[in-house]
């Protein structure tokens, strides 16, 4: 995958290590507003399960999003009382907004959240994180919408889960089966790339962080969960909706111009390093060659749209000349994102101008198809001249895919790229501890008196800690 930032790719996932450290290795954040009835039994209940299933040391995180009953006084008294347990103050509502915060400071290695309500199985949690400790997955969720799940929910948000899972796969091609369940899980160290991208800081934070995850190539893995509705949940659903249909128009948008880094989250193809190192293959030419004609074919529908619609008014050329522009920018574009695996605005203008420079090669052969065409028969029909406006494109096509190739979008050679010292897991773990301050699962309460410090710029997202 091309790389257009100094990010570099993440490394090859590994299992994490298995000797004690002082981070936990999970951390379940539990996003709470207004919660002070179901906090106190949702904690507990979870931490009993954890302390007696759990092989690994793990945290509880409960992150207020400014609540106004007594959520905070439940959440402190838990903090004081279980020594597992943590307890965030947000200023700000946001269920998208405390995830960000939360994650971005913890230091373990594995990163999870579920509702409050523990609608869903608890059963489910070890093999949701188990992938991810093990290297095999980046991400994992449950799904309520697997053949092997059961759930028990009323008619109307079975219609809206399954049609919004829908508009998901239509509209962003989305391949999981179930964005809006409240039981997901992140590495950390892909989190720390991820995060950023997302914008959303409400209920379509899930949603966004999925999408940008699966269109960047990591790994999903879904868990099947026996789900049961809780019917006091407090969530509108008429005002999520709306906003998360407005979050897949932004996030549609954003991928089809090529606006989102997302060679930052290029992992390697293995961990075999032949898998890196393969000779004698062009670069992906088959691949390339594969999305070249796709988006050709589609881009000689969508000209010979235009041509049609503007011949009714124009002359030939004058409508040729304009349907070919207006197809190339949209060519160009496409193929920079599809077939070439350019990502970014990074000389995104440079690159539409040397389209246009390739579109005036192709203008020249269209046109002149026409003129001769003109030429030899006077007034041709408007069949006749579809079929040598055809014939004249499938040449300009090929030569088009050469240009593009060599010249537009021409291949980084591995040799040109600075050398970089190969990066473990374990390293990527360690390089990012400093950033917060380690608590151990099965410390005194006094030990974890402080919350892990965040950044200067999260400030005003995260207030002090609950005393």
């Amino acid at each position: 995958m091309r790389t257009d930032t100094s990010w570099g790719t993440l490394p090859a996932r590994e299992h994490l290590p298995v000797e004690v450290t002082d981070a936990p290795v999970l951390d379940v954040t539990i996003p709470v507003y207004n919660e002070e009835q179901d906090l106190e039994p949702c904690v507990r209940r979870l931490h009993e399960h954890l302390a007696r299933t759990f092989p690994y040391s793990f945290r509880i995180t409960i992150a207020d999003n400014a609540s106004t009953d007594r959520t905070p006084q439940v959440a402190a008294r838990l903090d004081t009382e279980i020594p597992e347990v943590r307890a965030y103050r947000l200023e700000q509502k946001g269920r998208g907004r405390a995830l960000r915060t939360v994650w971005s400071h913890s230091d373990a290695p594995v990163l999870a959240y579920m509702d409050v309500d523990l609608s869903t199985d608890l059963n489910a949690l070890l093999p949701l994180v188990a992938p991810l400790i093990s290297g095999h997955s980046d991400l994992a969720i449950g799904s309520r919408l697997s053949r092997s799940s059961r759930v028990v929910r009323g008619p109307k948000r079975e219609f809206i889960s399954r049609a919004y899972n829908l508009i998901l796969k239509s509209s962003l091609s989305a391949r999981f089966s179930d964005a809006q369940c409240g039981f997901k899980a992140i590495r950390r160290d892909v989190a720390q790339r991820l995060l950023p991208m997302v914008e959303d800081t409400g209920w379509f934070f899930d949603t966004e962080m999925l999408v940008l995850a699966e269109r960047a190539g990591l790994r999903i893995h879904e868990v099947p969960v026996d789900w049961i509705d809780d019917p006091d949940s407090t969530v509108h659903i008429v005002r999520t909706a709306t906003e998360d249909l407005k979050g897949v128009w932004r996030v549609g948008r954003a991928l089809a111009v090529g606006a989102l880094p997302l060679d930052r989250l290029a992992r390697p193809f293995g961990d075999d390093p032949r898998d890196r190192r393969i000779g004698g293959v062009p670069g992906g030419l088959a691949r390339q060659l594969v999305g070249f004609c796709f988006v050709g074919a589609l881009s000689t529908l969508f000209y010979l749209l235009l041509y049609s619609v503007f011949r009714a008014t124009a002359s030939p050329q004058l409508a040729n000349a304009i349907a070919l522009l207006v197809s190339a920018i949209a060519n160009t574009a496409a193929n920079r994102r599809l077939t070439f695996g350019v990502r970014g605005r990074e000389r995104a203008v440079r690159h539409q101008a040397q389209g246009l420079v390739v579109f005036a090669i192709g203008l020249a052969l269209t046109s002149g198809s026409l003129a001769a065409l003109d030429t030899a028969t006077g007034t041709p029909s408007h069949s006749t001249e579809l079929a040598v406006l055809i014939a004249a494109n499938l040449a300009a096509t090929v030569l088009r895919f050469l240009l593009l190739r060599a010249w537009v979008f021409p291949e980084r050679r591995t040799d040109d790229l600075p050398p970089r010292e190969p990066a473990t897991a374990s390293d990527s773990l360690a390089a990012t501890a400093s950033a917060s301050v380690p608590a151990t699962a099965s410390a005194p309460a006094s030990a974890t008196a402080s919350a892990p410090v965040p950044a200067a710029s999260d400030t005003a997202d995260l207030d002090s800690r609950t005393a």
